[in-house]
């Protein structure tokens, strides 16, 4: 009887590392990521070699810069994909994530050297170690958002779990090389962008967000007791699976590992970024994005200003719901729809679980989604036993979406009127020009006390005087209007107050 060797061969140990560095010489200087499922293989190669830890963390950092190359080349493509996004997508998404998470699990158990009472220890700083878990889990993080996709369970917890060890250690505030951020920069960026309610935001926000956060991320402490005279306060507890809450929101548990931040000063920044731009400072003069410099811009420094400084508590509880509902979604496709009171052929059909006084959460069942985004303008018309004696098209803008798989998606209405009325807009010297669609909301006390109107975003400023209104209802109508106030603004909408022009 042969006996079963108790450890393995050297030959196949060879061959896993031999194979891992001829894969790293092939791969050297490609700039694509066509590749990551080659890379994911190497990692599991890597996994399974008995090999001593300083062999295994040269192996893990040449990899851990493919895994770089490839994450950098697959983010611009998902800057703007429809939701939900192509099964293939998401397939090639879920091997990065694979060959990301992959990473920050073997990262983190190359430290278990440090906790071993038995250990040799190691030269290797540990501070390279938890820096490159903290980056893989960052991209994990961002890529999610893009797609609108939740994380993977247990991230979070990882997450906590690498800034306790820098804690522990006094490795928190140990500078990045060459000037790049600390563990605690990279974790509080981490922090900051998830509680940015980043299924609210488009992929180009979402982008511009991550850069502001790196480039403008001040100095935020995490404290054990609550920051006083200060109304951005956000908690973590380091035991759970979650990001950041804000305490406004919802109260910690009382036996938990708690962290205290406040966002008071960068949501201040924001709105001081905000000001220079539309007092017509550049972008690149402020060292802003180039993203800055467009209608967004300026909003979305507004709505960061709202949610890390001034979150707020659900103004209504929500009533679940079982009824479906037809969507028509885009500004153009209103305009029609409003115009010509027929129903639009391209219209999609969804289920609203809920409901309250000021919106709808709806879960999709048929009809094309590609060009719904986030902050978009939508009509909404109730079917079956809760469609309304006079069919109604209520008015609202896409506030959030969420996509678990290629087969779902999941959008958050907000809104905005009962009804809407198709107009064309021009100014008072270019009435022979083209003429633009938008839309006249109703007022609708206390919220909006006076009409609104809806156009794509860029087109008008506030306080504009002498917009020509042309309202087709029977006869030609003609109205001037001056824009008073800019009440919201989206990637793809500004909504703003009007009154008469006199």
């Amino acid at each position: 009887m042969t006996s079963t060797p108790e450890h393995p061969s050297p030959a196949p140990l060879e061959a896993n590392i031999k194979g891992i560095l001829e894969w790293l010489a092939l791969a050297h200087g490609r700039t694509g990521s066509e590749d990551a499922d080659q890379l994911y293989q190497q990692l599991l190669a890597l996994r399974e070699a008995p090999i001593p830890n300083i062999q295994r963390l040269k192996l893990l950092d040449l990899l851990f810069g493919q895994a770089e190359r490839v994450a950098q080349a697959e983010l611009p493509g998902l800057h703007e994909v429809s939701l939900p996004i192509s099964r293939k997508l998401r397939q090639r998404v879920r091997i990065l994530l694979d060959v990301l998470e992959t990473l920050t699990q073997d990262y983190f158990n190359t430290l278990s050297e440090l906790f071993d009472p038995e250990g040799t220890g190691s030269s290797r700083v540990p501070h390279t170690s938890l820096r490159r878990a903290m980056q893989t889990i960052a991209w994990q993080v961002r890529i999610t958002h893009l797609i609108a996709a939740p994380t993977t369970p247990g991230l979070w917890q990882i997450l906590h779990a690498a800034y306790s060890t820098a804690l522990r250690l006094g490795l928190e505030d140990f500078p990045g090389p060459q000037g790049t951020q600390s563990i605690r920069q990279i974790y509080i960026g981490i922090l900051l962008a998830a509680t940015a309610q980043p299924a609210s935001f488009s992929p180009a926000e979402l982008e511009f967000i991550g850069e502001f956060i790196r480039d403008f991320i001040p100095s935020i402490d995490l404290v054990e007791s609550p920051p006083p005279a200060s109304g951005g306060i956000f908690w973590i507890d380091l035991d759970k699976d979650f990001p950041a809450h804000a305490l406004i929101r919802r109260t910690p548990p009382p036996d938990g590992r708690i962290l205290y931040f406040s966002c008071a000063a960068i949501a201040e920044l924001a709105l001081k970024e905000r000001a220079s731009l539309l007092q017509g400072t550049p972008a690149q003069a402020l060292g802003l994005p180039p993203f800055a410099d467009s209608s967004a811009g300026p909003g979305t420094l507004l709505r960061l200003n709202r949610l890390w400084g001034h979150p707020s508590k659900r103004r209504f509880s929500r009533r679940r719901q079982s009824y479906r509902a037809n969507i028509c979604s885009g500004l153009g496709n209103l305009w029609h729809l409003m115009k010509s009171a027929q129903i639009p052929r391209d219209l999609s059909e969804w289920m609203v679980t809920n409901e309250s006084p000021d919106g709808y959460s709806l879960m999709h069942m048929s009809g094309q989604t590609q060009h719904l985004r986030v902050g978009d303008i939508v009509a909404l018309q109730a079917l079956g036993d809760q469609s309304e004696p006079v069919p109604t098209w209520h008015v609202c803008v896409i506030r959030w979406a969420v996509s678990e798989n290629p087969e779902h998606i999941e959008l958050g209405l907000q809104i905005l009127a009962p009804k809407a009325t198709a107009v064309e807009i021009t100014h008072t010297y270019a009435l022979e020009s083209n003429t633009v669609a938008a839309l006249i909301l109703p007022a609708t006390p206390p919220l909006r006390p006076t009409q609104s109107l809806v156009v794509p975003a860029g087109l008008l400023r506030e306080n504009t005087r002498r917009i020509i209104l042309m309202i087709e209802a029977g006869n030609l109508e003609v109205r001037e209007v001056q824009a008073t106030s800019l009440d919201e603004q989206t990637s793809a909408i500004e909504i703003f107050s009007v009154l008469p022009d006199d």
